[in-house]
């Protein structure tokens, strides 16, 4: 017996059934998709109003900032006197001096030393050594070191001012100058200025504090009384690794050959010691103590 064929409506009724499943499985992703907006968008709408509360890791980057930016405090460079002696303050456009009546010379002298003032050339040396005008009460003139054995030597040097005719001026009024022992004044002394100018250029600025060190009846030159120091000292600031650095010399007033500045490198706490004056007192204390307690080699 002949087997009957498939109708034609019978091969349609097959075909629906086989599509049925592929558009169950559609609805289902499209659902699911759906979903899965609706949760992202919900949870960035959360996650924004948390963060107008509260600006989480933004106040870690100020601090970062910060660090980075680690600059001297406003006249960081003045020093202060602990120990009891007369001082007359006066600002000139490089450097400002406490000047002591009695002494005839400063207690110390302060500046600001930039990279751009170390690379300047404005002005050129004078060597016109002058009476401060600002100095109230005697004046020291400049023949009171004539024939005396001793130089003329600047506290802020002549070198540092090339950038303002002005600054260079006033860094020879005798309140600036010391006598020091020529072969100190044209050797180490020398060297270390020098020296100074190199590490401001490298590291963008310095702060820097120089004088004497005296004793109550020190010798005298000239009608004026000008009081001969028993030595000399120089600290110095810095920034680096985002931190306050600083390195000191106290150097006798002789002739220290060829002594190289390492050797006669000390902490900036051992010349306080010895002069009685805070230096950097205006960094935080914990700042000062560890910057003043080492010696960096810049």
């Amino acid at each position: 017996m002949a087997k009957k064929k498939a109708t034609p409506k019978a091969k349609r009724s097959k075909k629906k059934k086989s599509a049925t499943p592929s558009l169950l499985v559609l609805v289902k992703r499209i659902i699911i998709a759906a979903l899965i907006a609706v949760a992202a968008f919900a949870a960035l709408v959360l996650l924004y109003e948390h963060w107008k509360k509260e600006p989480f890791a933004q106040q870690e980057v100020p601090r970062a900032t910060a660090a980075v930016a680690l600059a001297f405090p406003k006249d960081a460079e003045y020093p202060r006197l602990q120990k009891e002696r007369k001082e007359q303050i006066i600002r000139h456009e490089g450097y400002t001096v406490s000047y002591n009546p009695d002494d005839k010379i400063a207690n110390w002298v302060a500046w600001e030393l930039t990279a751009e003032e170390v690379r300047s050339s404005i002005a050129k040396r004078t060597n016109s050594f002058v009476p401060d005008p600002d100095v109230k009460g005697a004046s020291v003139h400049t023949k009171d070191y004539t024939h005396t054995g001793y130089d003329r030597g600047h506290l802020a040097p002549a070198a540092d001012m090339h950038w303002s005719e002005k600054a260079m001026r006033e860094s020879f009024y005798l309140s600036n100058i010391c006598p020091q022992k020529p072969k100190l004044n044209r050797g180490v002394w020398k060297k270390l200025e020098e020296q100074s100018r190199q590490w401001a250029e490298k590291y963008g600025a310095l702060l820097i504090a120089s004088g004497p060190v005296t004793t109550d009846n020190p010798e005298r030159l000239g009608e004026a009384g000008v009081a001969v120091p028993l030595a000399f000292y120089k600290v110095i600031c810095g920034i680096s690794d985002n931190k306050y650095r600083g390195i000191a010399f106290l150097l006798e007033n002789r002739d220290y050959g060829s002594a190289s500045l390492p050797s006669l490198a000390i902490p900036i706490d051992s010349v306080e010691k010895v002069t009685g004056i805070d230096f950097f007192y205006l960094l935080s204390d914990e700042e000062e103590e560890a910057m003043e307690a080492s010696v960096y080699f810049f």
